[in-house]
């Protein structure tokens, strides 16, 4: 994941609306069935469709009352306190 990639989601989400990032999440979850896709294509995709659940995350604390910044970071402490466990 990455955190400028999720900022910038997470801007669009509160200039558009969180349901352009979840019919594009659809989108590219049914692309990943394509059997002709090379490993490369599926895991690009894949971080595309991380990036986009983590910036739903980070918009949820946001409309619960985390100031943005705590929120990205908070977001991306804990996606790291998981990988290193």
């Amino acid at each position: 994941m990455k955190l400028p990639v999720i900022k910038h989601l997470t801007n669009f989400i509160e200039e558009n609306d969180q349901d352009y990032i979840l019919e594009t999440i659809e989108t590219l979850e049914a692309l990943t069935e394509v059997s002709s896709l090379k490993d490369e294509e599926l895991d690009v995709m894949g971080e595309l469709i991380s990036n986009m659940y983590g910036a739903i995350e980070v918009n949820k604390m946001i409309k619960e009352g985390t100031p943005k910044k705590e929120a990205l970071n908070a977001f991306m402490n804990r996606v790291m306190g998981s990988i290193d466990s």
